[in-house]
């Protein structure tokens, strides 16, 4: 009894020095993370964009990305990577090192493609730690004044229903909400609408400008110059209220399409292991970045308001859009490989 209850005793005491080492360790690792959080960023910092260049993403990426420059004092590189409605990038932006010098933009099209592309690489809620919204400008009924007569969109409903299939709408691509905007919209209008995609929001509304497209779902931080010149006509802000970007243009209740309200949302995720130390300060500069005087007001010419959702409350609300957006697949009957 002697000898078992000594080796106990030993087993004991082996223990608790096992375990005080574990706790040394974890204790260690967490003061190396607090201590890269202080140094962070020594070197340049790599930003994903799943989207090309010029599209709504840039409008806000852009000055976002210099004014974390001016903060950080250190650089910020936009990886433009498009392609499959935002996927292309986004696979990539989920296998990138988890070492803080590597975010990802992700937006609400990626809340749809969890639905559309069965076949993913990557899982939005498991594969990435969401941030903080960057904006959430509202999507715009927008035209080309030379190809649509339509001045309200209770007349282009009007002309689309006389003409089933006639129209053309441009998307960013399968699977964008530019996409999906025109499907909601044919839901609740009752009219059939020709799908045509493109690589990008940019090249989609080069096209409408153009008048190789009749109709653009677009967000209106693309839209909203190209509105206030003329190039193409607005008919209904797809949200709740006006935009003080184009305040004549009134909301789709207003002209007569209750419920049809999008938006373009955009964010920054982080591939899953990153420091949290270091995300918590990057939520903190982007945050910073927001609240100035400069940015608010871009953002406002721009057709969004300074948006408040960080870490986890962001991270529910991108799982209720998955949701949202599921629902609207499945009666639209989208289906996709």
């Amino acid at each position: 009894m002697t000898r078992l209850y000594s080796l106990r005793g030993r087993g004991a005491a082996c223990f608790a020095l096992l375990a005080f080492g574990a706790l040394a360790v974890v204790t260690s690792s967490q003061a190396v993370a607090q201590t890269a959080a202080t140094t962070w960023p020594d070197r340049t910092i790599s930003i994903i964009s799943p989207f090309p260049a010029g599209g709504g993403t840039d409008a806000f990426a852009r000055p976002l990305v210099a004014q974390l420059e001016r903060q950080l004092n250190q650089r910020v590189l936009i990886d433009n990577r498009s392609g499959a409605g935002g996927t292309v990038g986004a696979s990539a932006a989920s296998k990138a090192d988890p070492n803080g010098y590597n975010f990802f933009i992700g937006a609400a099209h990626h809340t749809i493609a969890a639905t559309l592309y069965p076949k993913l690489d990557y899982d939005l809620m498991k594969d990435f730690i969401p941030i903080i919204l960057i904006a959430a400008p509202p999507q715009v009924v927008v035209v080309n004044p030379a190809k649509v007569s339509a001045k309200t969109l209770a007349e282009l409903i009007a002309e689309a229903k006389a003409n089933p299939g006639k129209l053309d709408y441009a998307s960013a691509g399968l699977g964008t909400t530019h996409h999906l905007a025109g499907e909601l919209f044919q839901l609740l209008a009752g009219v059939k609408l020709n799908h045509v995609t493109y690589r990008g929001a940019g090249p989609a509304m080069q096209d409408l400008v153009a008048g190789h497209v009749h109709v653009m779902f677009d967000g209106l931080g693309s839209s909203a110059s190209q509105v206030q010149g003329g190039q193409i006509r607005a008919l209904a802000v797809a949200a709740a209220t006006r935009s003080d970007a184009i305040a004549n243009v009134p909301t789709s209740s207003e002209a007569g399409l209750k419920g049809y309200e999008v938006a373009t949302w955009y964010a920054l995720f982080a591939p899953k292991g990153t420091p949290p130390a270091i995300v918590d300060r990057m939520a903190a500069e982007v945050r910073k970045a927001l609240d100035t005087d400069v940015m608010k007001d871009i953002w406002n010419k721009n057709g969004s308001l300074t948006p408040t959702l960080v870490k986890d409350d962001f991270g529910k609300f991108v799982g209720a859009e998955i949701v949202r957006w599921a629902d609207v697949i499945n009666k639209a009957g989208i289906k996709l490989e």
